[in-house]
């Protein structure tokens, strides 16, 4: 059986995360043998990639005076427990920081006991970090009663607090899904900015491998963020602004004014840094930088870091992570002059039906066919697609004209009827599609056939489709005013929201799927309260969207 909550286990808080801090700042005044005096863990820990045998766990050194830190490597010491206080050790080892990836640390714990939770911790001297929890999934075979997931996107810093990560602490989730702009590559709004993100060059953008560290540990001092990661393991995709606002593969996106420091043709080293930055600063495995960091800065291959994968959670669950931005083409018919992305009427776009377009990438494309090719075999009961975007088509121009967002699924419709063919072909059941990037609640089916037509509309949907909100970054207030007008242009959209910031909180058991969209009052005010927007169940082998509250 999964993590229940009201198991033994007492709950993780965020006042328990500030004490841990605390000690471990106690710790370290004794005196930092390996690196002199400064606390070395300020950024935190965090656990990821979960399996029911293994798990990731993170940590990255870094400190008030980075003079301490010019040591090639740092030797760092993890233990890993039953309990908290560990007393019950069930293993430990030692790792090296190493300059070469920001003295980051990344533990790929092996042979755990399947379906249970553990504690970890990191010492480098007489420093001894803040503790966190993480756990392991049920095996594949076996039965899992319950499954509860959060799932999150768009944290802008200087939109407002990351509040949204205190109050779903106090979910306990199994496990966060993030699904992508971990960060934001753009220099703040001194007017509207609630809070100014790190400048370490030219006019505040993120441009170089020292910059996209730099705004990486400036997120991750906020205590909210800090608290949800060492609270429970997250599995990671990202979108754009980990690199650039809209870039599709290797080619440049829209930052505006950061083009004048960023050429496009120098954009391929660009990505590559970005790329090494989220590496060192997330929960992931090594195995993801392919060919080592060889494979992020080959100029043949073009850079790479593959995130894309499946995780099973016993019979109950299989969860695909995809990577819909590094493989993808440019995207169709911009405006001219414009990189990236603009509102498209395909009638005027000739290539908007070319066949060979791709938003996951061939190869990637492949791999997800041969998942769902063995999806009856495997067994699980949902199949939950994350992935960074909104899938369903969102036609945004009332009558007969239409009007689509071309860096999204609908920019790409004949690689996203691709993915609707395979999931039928496969016989894939309960489908279940999470998405972010757009910054708004979206709710509803996910169809084989998105035409407009009385029959495509009439015919049954293949799975069911929960886009989530961003953490603080804002929508349009075009979006918002318009959000009941668009909702009646896409029927098959149940439910719709604009003005809302927070999380979704996605319950699975054998029978029904439980989706609670939770909203925060103002992101832009610390200690906001957090709301129930709204509340859907889907029953197990019935593609029905039923709104309970």
């Amino acid at each position: 059986m999964l993590y229940a909550r009201g198991m033994n286990f007492r709950q993780f808080t965020r006042r328990d995360f500030l004490w841990s801090s605390a000690l471990g700042g106690l710790a370290s005044a004794v005196g930092v043998q390996a690196i002199g005096q400064s606390y070395p863990f300020t950024l935190g820990v965090a656990s990821g990639s979960p399996t029911h045998d293994s798990v990731v766990l993170w940590t990255r050194l870094h400190g008030a005076h980075q003079t301490i830190f010019s040591q090639a490597q740092i030797a760092v010491q993890w233990e890993m427990a039953h309990d908290e206080a560990f007393k019950q050790l069930v293993q430990k080892g030692s790792a090296t920081a190493d300059a070469a990836l920001g003295h980051s640390v990344h533990v790929e714990v092996q042979n755990l006991q399947a379906d249970r939770w553990y504690f970890y911790r990191f010492m480098v001297g007489n420093a001894v970090s803040s503790v966190g929890r993480t756990r392991t999934f049920a095996k594949a075979g076996s039965m899992a009663s319950q499954l509860r997931l959060a799932y999150a996107s768009c944290q802008r810093w200087e939109a407002g607090y990351f509040t949204a990560y205190y109050h779903m602490l106090a979910e306990q989730p199994d496990a966060v899904l993030f699904l992508g702009d971990y960060i934001y590559e753009y220099p703040g709004n001194p007017v509207s900015a609630v809070r100014i993100p790190s400048s370490t060059s030219s006019f505040g953008f993120v441009l170089t491998l020292d910059d996209y560290r730099a705004r990486y540990a400036q997120y991750k001092t906020d205590p909210d963020l800090q608290a949800m990661h060492a609270a429970c393991p997250w599995l990671m995709t990202w979108d754009d602004h980990e690199v650039q606002n809209d870039y599709a593969g290797l080619i440049a996106g829209d930052s505006g004014a950061a083009d004048v420091f960023s050429k496009p043709n120098e954009f391929p080293q660009r990505r590559a840094a970005a790329y090494q930055a989220y590496y060192e600063n997330m929960p992931i495995r090594a195995s993801s930088l392919v060919n080592g960091l060889a494979g992020l800065k080959g100029k043949k291959t073009g850079s790479e870091l593959r995130i894309y994968q499946r995780v099973d959670v016993g019979q109950l669950a299989s969860v695909y992570m995809l990577d819909t931005r590094q493989y993808r083409d440019r995207q169709a018919c911009s405006k001219e002059g414009k990189f990236g992305a603009s509102q498209i009427n395909p009638d005027q776009c000739g290539h908007w039906l070319d066949p060979k377009r791709t938003l996951l990438g061939l190869q990637q494309e492949a791999w997800l066919d041969a998942q769902f090719a063995k999806a009856m075999q495997r067994g699980q009961t949902w199949n939950v697609l994350a992935q960074s975007t909104l899938f369903g088509l969102r036609d945004n121009k009332p009558g007969p004209e239409q009007s689509f967002f071309n860096d999204g699924w609908d920019g790409y419709p004949l690689a996203r009827k691709k993915l609707t063919d395979s999931l039928q072909k496969h016989q894939v059941t309960n489908t279940v599609m999470l998405g972010g990037d757009v910054h708004e609640n979206w709710v509803g089916y996910i169809k084989a056939d998105y035409a407009q037509s009385p029959a495509a509309q009439r015919a049954k949907p293949i799975g069911v489709e929960f886009c989530g909100t961003s953490i603080t970054s804002p929508a349009g207030s075009s979006a918002i005013a318009r959000t009941a007008e668009r909702l009646a242009e896409n029927p098959h959209f149940v439910f719709a929201d604009a003005a809302s910031r927070g999380y979704g909180i996605l319950d699975l058991t054998p029978k029904q799927l439980t989706t609670t969209l939770r909203i925060v009052d103002d992101a832009r005010k610390p200690g906001t309260q957090v709301s129930t927007l709204a509340k859907f169940e889907v029953q197990a082998g019935q593609v029905v969207v039923e709104r309970v509250a």
